[in-house]
């Protein structure tokens, strides 16, 4: 459905489509074997700029619930009917990651579909897991037990992936395809795991817990900047404060637990909640505290209806993907090339390097689906999951 664009935190919006318009561009190279270091996820432990993007958004969406629910609260609603609300907004959006899973369903060019083999988990789902779920925790617990909450979580997941022994496993091994996480999923998700790992899944069940986490994280930073007094400057002090605290937990403890995107691990969500804050701190203070906002509205035109834009840019990239067309060799016979490598090789080569190539290939994804975006903002389509 369509809704009018309601009051919100407009440093926030920004900082949400700053977080998209970073995924869009990881998620879209010209080509996977030639991307910049910084523009793909760290081959196992340590992080990247790439490994930011997913756990900020998780923590975005922490942060806009405590708007949007006390919004809901001022009109009288209940907890059940918040719980209700949150639970189809759950589903529909777990439903469009699996929707994303199986497209194009084998009906456009050399795509290829069996149900058997659907990955389940993903971006999308893991989201909604973590909002549901971060509803209940928002909804039935004080900041204290929140805060309780986050601590569980995260010591849970160190214990069960140190100390639970695996069938022919190292104790508390952390390797791909050898670690707890991983047999877990290789016996729930057999079949229905990422194509590119088969074995394990980087939004798989048990690495949802510290991703929970992460949500809440967010929550905490929502409820102090909406019940807060301090001023719009102290805010933002208190957030850089409290962003090199977390920063230095995560790197502190990474000692015995790496920082690893994959694994969602203790310190990576530590980090991850530091560094979102921090770099948040950054949109709030020049946005909300100095009033700067013309800089930010690419950000704001992304962040408006960022859900929307994550589907639509990977509808995109699966239809350029798939499609085939004819291409005329100058010295042989015709070939066939998908629609993105025809971009790709026949255009963007041409005048660039392969890591600029591929690089500009990505920038055009990002100013496509920022086309349609603006479009949108501009007459005011924000779509509401």
């Amino acid at each position: 459905m369509f809704m009018e664009k309601p009051p919100r935190l407009i440093s926030l919006d920004a900082f949400r489509g700053f977080t998209m318009m970073s995924m869009v561009l990881v998620n879209n190279p010209g080509s996977w074997e030639k991307i910049y270091q910084q523009l793909e996820h760290a081959s196992w432990h340590g992080w990247t700029f790439t490994d930011t993007i997913f756990p900020s958004f998780l923590w975005i969406v922490g942060v806009a619930m405590t708007f949007s629910f006390a919004v809901r609260k001022g009109k009288g609603d209940s907890n059940s009917a918040i719980i209700v609300q949150a639970f189809r907004r759950a589903a529909i959006i777990f439903g469009l990651g699996l929707f994303l899973s199986c497209f194009p369903f084998g009906l456009i060019g050399k795509s290829t579909f069996d149900l058997a083999t659907v990955r389940i988990p993903g971006v999308l789902q893991r989201i909604a897991i973590c909002y549901f779920f971060s509803t209940l925790v928002y909804l039935y617990f004080s900041v204290r037990g929140q805060i309780a909450i986050i601590v569980g979580l995260l010591s849970s997941y160190w214990v069960m992936m140190k100390f639970i022994p695996v069938p022919g496993i190292v104790l508390g091994n952390l390797e791909a395809n050898s670690n707890f996480a991983s047999y877990i999923d290789s016996i729930f998700l057999k079949g229905h795991m990422w194509k590119y790992t088969c074995t394990w899944d980087p939004e798989g069940i048990i690495s949802t817990i510290p991703s929970l986490a992460t949500t809440l994280a967010g929550i905490l930073t929502g409820e102090y900047l909406r019940t807060s007094s301090h001023s719009a400057e102290e805010k933002t002090s208190w957030m850089f404060v409290f962003s090199a605290g977390l920063l230095f937990i995560g790197a502190f403890l990474s000692f015995w637990m790496p920082i690893n995107k994959s694994l969602w691990t203790s310190t990576y969500a530590i980090f991850m909640a530091g560094w979102s804050l921090g770099l948040f701190a950054v949109f709030y203070f020049l946005i909300d505290a100095k009033g700067y906002q013309k800089w930010s509205f690419p950000c704001i035109v992304f962040g408006m209806n960022a859900i929307f834009i994550y589907v639509l840019s990977s509808i995109q990239e699966n239809i350029l993907s798939n499609i085939s067309v004819s291409v005329q060799n100058p010295d042989s016979a015709a070939s066939s090339l998908s629609l993105k490598d025809c971009i790709y090789h026949r255009f963007l080569l041409v005048h660039f390097e392969p890591l600029n190539a591929s690089l500009v290939y990505a920038l055009l994804t990002v100013f496509s689906i920022g086309l349609i975006a603006w479009v949108m903002y501009r007459k005011k389509w924000f779509i509401k999951v």
